[in-house]
């Protein structure tokens, strides 16, 4: 049996990485809520905060 691997756009893993950075839940939470891997969710928050931290610049 095949599995399909879903696909999400940019655009809803930019949200979902924001709704942990904003609110401060937990990958875990927002990944349930959202029915995503926790794995997944953490790489996009992690992406998510260095793209932010890229455009704030040096410091």
């Amino acid at each position: 049996m095949a599995i399909t691997r879903r696909k999400f756009t940019l655009e809803f893993r930019t949200e979902a990485a924001q709704r942990v950075i904003d609110t401060s839940r937990s990958v875990r939470a927002v990944a349930s809520e959202l029915s995503v891997e926790e794995n997944t969710l953490s790489k996009w928050v992690r992406d998510e905060r260095r793209r932010m931290e890229t455009l704030e610049g040096p410091t």
